[in-house]
């Protein structure tokens, strides 16, 4: 996303006299586009296509599970009995 649609959005934040705000896109922000936001006075948070996939896997939104893995953990006990017996 474009420094200029990142300073349209601010644009309208300060229109409706907000302090913070959250722009999201399914692709990625440009340097420049990050370089503004993080020079503003109000709170502006930017979340790009790869964080938004990382959050809705961490928070289980629209997504499944595709396959789960046992963990295995040694048998402290069982090696014990052999060596007692």
């Amino acid at each position: 996303m474009a420094r200029s649609e990142v300073q349209q959005f601010v644009g309208a934040l300060l229109g409706r006299r907000a302090r913070k705000g959250v722009l999201i896109t399914t692709s990625t922000f440009t340097r420049e586009a990050r370089d503004d936001a993080a020079g503003l006075e109000l709170r502006l948070a930017l979340i790009d296509g790869p964080e938004l996939a990382r959050l809705m896997i961490a928070e289980g939104l629209g997504v499944r599970v595709e396959a789960e893995f046992p963990l295995r953990r040694l048998d402290a006990g069982y090696f014990a009995e052999e060596a007692a017996g």
